[in-house]
């Protein structure tokens, strides 16, 4: 059984390099030369690369109308319980705080709204931006296919049309036919006639060969350059998906640290706000007792829900394969990868993944260790997670259940680690996870590479 880890965050690695390492051991799918991406080649976060992960994610923040006056409201000075209390005594004092806090309370709903308005946009974005590129993959495969398949009809063609040249020669040509019109003898003349009309139509049926040859031999060509044409465009595709995922990720950060703002200061400024408008006897100790107890009841029955949806795992989730590949998720295969029927409104015709289905929130497990790069909502796929093996390896964790999230972009989570719980959000009909295997990007058959693996799904 691989190891599992508590919800929550955890310590990041100061780099990924052995993970990557180890994934490309194990997996032999590390990229050749030709096939490395520039944004695959790094493993660690250098200092150029983090500054330009920062410029990205400034300039995404600022194309949402987010800006740093997203933390404008947060640096305001929040009320304390004595500032509350010390306005109690004077009626001015006590209408001022009222507006006071009043005043933060909207403005946290407000920047709530307004982020996560802005993260559902961007999230959006880059779904569209990766089903463009998985559409622009599958489009160059088939055009280099047709144009393998166009070069094998020439080839066979060309092989035709000299074994019919070598049939036509391989006697010295027309020294038979000098041979027979030298004779002299009518019999042998029909036979040269005869022989001449043969001749004349194997030319005939050789050039005709040859044409079929050469006409192969140029679709095969013009269809070998729209396979380059569209590799081009399935890198280009590549690159606006990465940055689009990369804009995703800063307005979510922006929404989530909107949201813990709003989570860490709303309780107590609800209660404030009841304190000072009360006109009984009740004390303010009362009132902030009561914000604490709420606090450690929710922290418990979060804490509750974690430990079952961890022991909830039945159907293997989490079980090891070779090289600390583990299966991520529990109970039966649903759906295989590769074409299908729709099975709901918005559903993709194909599937780039498996799904496993374990109950609505059963615990979703890290395939392999290795840093997240993405845990947000995407599009279709409803709540998702992406994390990045090394080597080119990635694994994607789609259709988390609202708020089921346990790591954050970011995080380093280790094979086993629990991430997530499964849900039903995006285009789905049922709880369940759906998983993703990626290679430098590009979506492969999942039950194949986990198989290869030990592991079954």
């Amino acid at each position: 059984m691989c190891e599992t880890g508590g919800r929550g965050r955890v310590n990041k690695k100061p780099s990924i390099a052995d993970a990557a390492e180890a994934a490309s051991a194990d997996c032999g799918c590390a990229p050749t030369p030709a096939e490395s991406r520039a944004f695959w080649k790094n493993t660690t976060l250098t200092r150029r690369s983090a500054l330009g992960l920062g410029a990205l994610s400034v300039a995404a923040l600022s194309a949402f109308g987010i800006t740093s006056g997203v933390s404008a409201a947060y640096a305001a000075s929040y009320p304390s319980w004595d500032d509350v209390q010390a306005a109690m005594n004077n009626q001015a004092a006590k209408a001022a705080e009222v507006s006071r806090i009043e005043g933060l309370i909207a403005s946290l709903t407000q920047k709530v709204s307004e982020t996560q308005a802005a993260a559902k946009v961007a999230s959006d974005e880059f779904y569209v931006a990766q089903q463009e590129y998985f559409d622009a993959i599958a489009e160059a495969e088939a055009l280099q296919a047709q144009a393998d398949a166009q070069a094998v009809v020439a080839d066979d063609a060309i092989r035709k049309a000299g074994q019919v040249a070598a049939q036509l020669y391989r006697n010295g040509g027309d020294d038979t036919a000098l041979e027979l019109f030298f004779a002299g003898s009518a019999d042998n003349a029909d036979e040269l006639l005869s022989r001449l009309g043969s001749m004349d139509k194997l030319y005939q049926y050789n050039q005709t060969v040859y044409d079929n040859a050469v006409a192969a031999r140029d679709s095969a060509q013009s269809l070998s350059d729209q396979a380059v044409v569209a590799r081009n465009e399935r890198d280009r595709l590549q690159q606006v998906a990465e940055q689009k995922m990369i804009a995703a990720q800063a307005a979510a950060d922006a929404a989530q640290a909107a949201l813990d703002e709003q989570t860490a200061n709303l309780a107590t400024m609800q209660a404030q706000l009841a304190a000072l408008k009360d006109a009984t006897a009740t004390t303010i100790a009362g009132y902030k007792a009561g914000v604490e107890a709420e606090a450690k009841a929710r922290r418990e029955r979060e804490a509750a829900e974690a430990a079952a949806a961890a022991g909830g795992n039945s159907g293997g989730g989490g079980s090891q394969g070779s090289g600390g590949w583990c299966r991520p998720h529990g109970g039966y295969r649903s759906a295989g990868y590769g074409p299908r029927p729709a099975p709901c409104s918005g559903c993709s015709t194909y599937h780039r993944g498996v799904d496993l289905a374990n109950g609505c929130g059963a615990a979703i497990y890290a395939a392999q260790s290795g840093t997240v790069d993405y845990a947000w909502e995407n599009g279709g796929y409803g709540n998702y997670v992406r994390i990045q093996h090394g080597g080119g390896v990635a694994t994607g964790y789609a259709h988390i259940k609202p708020g089921g999230f346990a790591v954050r972009s970011g995080d380093w989570v280790n094979a086993g680690q629990v991430i997530a719980y499964a849900g039903n959000t995006g285009a789905s009909a049922g709880c369940h996870l759906h998983f993703e295997v990626y290679i430098n990007g590009a979506p492969v058959n999942p039950s194949n590479f986990m198989s290869a693996r030990g592991v079954s799904i």
